[in-house]
């Protein structure tokens, strides 16, 4: 059974800094993606970072890009997302999501639905 715990949300000033971590568990696939999305109140769950966990390869949505870095930890089977410069606009519920065999440089890594795990996503909320 794959789970993905996500941890790390809070309360933040405009300009600060926080980290999240997903740590998953369960995951047989021997290539896949770990991806965060956001959503925020009345809007389309968002593409914001991924990860390849063999190679590392990486991407990011423009709006994040230059603010927040993906990392993974392999022997702790976690995916870390560091975001600096935090701006208002990144308020959102932050979900992790896992694919099998999806390349962080298809187009469709940066929609939900090539992914078949999530976490139960955890709230950034960024104060100006």
């Amino acid at each position: 059974q794959v789970q993905l715990v996500e941890s790390g949300g809070g309360l933040v000033q405009a300009g600060g800094s926080l980290r999240l971590s997903c740590a998953a568990s369960g995951l047989t696939c021997s290539s896949y993606t770990m991806t965060w999305f956001r959503q925020a109140p009345g809007k389309e769950r968002e593409f914001v970072s991924a990860i390849m966990w063999t190679g590392g390869s990486t991407a990011y949505a423009d709006s994040v890009k230059g603010r927040f870095t993906i990392a993974r930890d392999n022997a702790k089977n976690t995916v870390y997302l560091s975001m600096n410069n935090l701006k208002p606009e990144d308020t959102a519920v932050y979900y992790c999501a896992a694919a099998c065999y999806l390349s962080v440089s298809l187009l469709r890594a940066r929609v939900p639905s090539p992914y078949n795990y999530w976490g139960q996503g955890t709230q950034l909320t960024v104060s100006s």
